[in-house]
C-alpha cells in the first residue's frame, strides 16, 4: 500500500465550508461541556460529602449515555440526515441542561446524575452524527485530516469550559472541608449548597442560548447536504463492519483511548491538590494549561499529517504517553505535575486518527460504524471509576514508596492508563499502513 500522504487536496472542499463552520460549533460545544464535567467530580464530592468512586457516577452517568443513544442516533441520520441528527442532540442538551435548575432546587445528586444523563444524550446523538459528517465534506485521502482539524475546535471549547468551571463553579465552591461541614447544622448546610449549586446552574443554563441559536440556523439551513440515507440494511452493515479487523479493533481501543482521556482529566484537578496542597480553583489552573497544550498538539499534528502516516504518528505518541504516565507516578511533584500535563499533549490526536482510521473506505455503512465508535465512549464511564476505586483504596500503594497514603493513592492510580495507551500502540503498529 502507498503510506504518502497527499498534500495537495484541500481538507474541506469549497462547497461544504459553511456546513463546516457550523459544526465546529458543536465540536466546541461538546468539548465545553465535557471538560466542565469533569470539574463536577470534585466538585459534587464536597457539595454532597460523598467518595471519590461516588463523585465518579457524574463520568458514569455522562458517558453511559454515550452508549444508549449512538445507536439510535445512526438509525436517524440513516433514515433522514446528518442535519436531523444535529437538531436531535441540541434537543437532547436543552432539556437535559434545563434539568439542572430542579436538581439544585431539591439539593438532590441523583436527580443531577439523570440531568448529566439526558444531557450527554444529545452530545452522544451529536458525536455519532457530526464526526462522520466531517469525514463526508470532502474527500477521502484527507478524511483523517479533516476530522483531526474539526476536532481541534473541541478543546477550544474545553479550555472555555475550564474557565467557567473556574471562575462560575469552583471558585464559588464554600472552603469549609468535610470537617466543618459536618460540624454544621442542616439549615446551614443547606444555605451553602444552595448557592454552590446555584453557580453550578449558571453556566449550564447559559448555554441553553447558545444551543437554541445553534439549533435555529441547522433548522433554517438551505445549504445542500450529501444524502445521509442508505438502502443498506442493518444486518447488512453490521455484517459488513464486523468483517473488518480494522473496525472492531478500533471500537475496542477507542474505549480504552475515551476511557484514558476522560480519566487522567477526571483527576487532575485531585493530584494536583494533593500533591500541591492548593483548593480547586488552583489546581484547575494546571488542568487548563494542559488543555492549551493538547490543543497546541492537536493543530501540530494536523500539520505533519500532511507528511506522516497518521497511526505511526499516533503509535509514538502512545509511547509517550506510557513515558509520562511513569513521571506522573515515580517522580518528585515539582517534574511530576509536568509529566502530567504532558499526557494531554500526547493524547491530542488520538481520537480523531482512531476514529478515521476504524471508518475508512466503509462507504454506506459509515453511520453505523460511527454509531459504534461513539458506544465506545462508554470507556470514560468504566475508567474514570476504576481509578477512583485505587484512590480510594490506594490497592497499588506497595508499588511505590516516600509519599504520604493519600499521595501515593492519586500516584499509582495512573498505572490504569499504562495499560490504556498499550492498547493505542498496539492499534496503531497493527495499522500502521493505513494513510491520510
Amino acid at each position: 500500500m502507498d503510506n504518502k500522504p497527499n498534500n495537495n487536496i484541500p481538507i474541506v472542499a469549497k462547497e461544504y465550508r459553511l456546513y463546516f463552520f457550523l459544526l465546529v460549533f458543536c465540536f466546541a460545544l461538546w468539548g465545553l461541556l465535557n471538560n466542565m464535567n469533569d470539574t463536577l467530580v470534585p466538585a459534587f464530592a464536597k457539595i454532597f460529602m460523598i467518595k471519590a468512586v461516588d463523585s465518579s457516577l457524574v463520568q458514569v452517568a455522562f458517558y453511559g449515555a454515550y452508549a444508549v443513544l449512538a445507536m439510535p442516533a445512526a438509525f436517524i441520520i440513516k433514515k433522514y440526515s446528518y442535519r436531523v441528527g444535529v437538531l436531535v442532540g441540541l434537543g437532547f442538551y436543552m432539556v437535559g441542561a434545563f434539568g439542572y435548575v430542579p436538581a439544585a432546587l431539591l439539593q438532590n445528586y441523583n436527580l443531577f446524575l439523570v440531568s448529566i444523563f439526558v444531557l450527554a444524550c444529545g452530545l452522544s446523538v451529536l458525536e455519532t452524527t457530526c464526526n462522520p459528517f466531517v469525514l463526508s465534506l470532502g474527500a477521502q485521502e484527507t478524511s483523517v485530516r479533516r476530522l483531526n482539524f474539526a476536532q481541534a475546535f473541541n478543546p477550544v471549547g474545553s479550555i472555555a469550559g475550564l474557565f467557567l468551571a473556574k471562575y462560575l463553579i469552583l471558585a464559588n465552591l464554600n472552603p469549609a472541608d468535610l470537617d466543618a461541614r459536618m460540624a454544621m447544622s442542616a439549615d446551614e448546610l443547606a444555605a451553602i449548597r444552595h448557592t454552590e449549586l446555584f453557580w453550578i446552574c449558571v453556566p449550564y443554563i447559559g448555554l441553553i442560548f447558545v444551543a437554541v441559536i445553534l439549533w435555529l440556523i441547522f433548522f433554517k439551513s438551505k445549504l445542500n447536504e450529501k444524502d445521509a440515507r442508505t438502502a443498506m440494511t442493518v444486518p447488512e452493515a453490521f455484517k459488513k463492519l464486523f468483517s473488518k479487523p480494522r473496525y472492531y479493533w478500533g471500537v475496542f481501543t477507542q474505549f480504552f483511548y475515551v476511557g484514558v482521556q476522560v480519566a487522567v482529566w477526571t483527576w487532575t484537578i485531585k493530584y494536583i491538590m494533593t500533591t500541591e496542597h492548593i483548593v480547586e480553583h488552583e489546581a484547575v489552573d494546571y488542568f487548563i494549561i494542559s488543555m492549551v497544550l493538547f490543543i497546541i498538539f492537536r493543530y501540530v499534528c494536523v500539520y505533519l499529517m500532511k507528511y506522516f502516516v497518521p497511526a505511526k504518528m499516533m503509535a509514538v505518541f502512545a509511547i509517550a504517553g506510557i513515558v509520562c504516565c511513569l513521571g506522573t507516578i515515580y517522580l518528585p511533584a515539582s517534574v511530576s505535575i509536568w509529566c502530567l500535563i504532558a499526557i494531554s499533549g500526547c493524547m491530542s490526536l488520538m481520537f480523531p486518527t482512531i476514529y478515521g482510521i476504524a471508518l475508512r473506505n466503509l462507504g454506506p455503512e459509515v453511520k453505523f460504524g460511527a454509531a459504534g465508535l461513539i458506544m465506545a465512549i462508554l470507556g470514560g464511564a468504566v475508567v474514570p471509576p476504576v481509578m477512583g476505586w485505587l484512590v480510594d483504596s490506594g490497592a497499588l500503594n506497595f508499588l511505590i514508596s516516600g509519599f504520604s497514603v493519600e499521595e501515593a493513592s492519586i500516584r499509582t492510580a495512573y498505572y490504569f492508563p499504562i495499560v490504556c495507551f498499550a492498547i493505542v500502540l498496539i492499534y496503531s503498529l497493527a495499522f500502521r499502513n493505513v494513510k491520510d
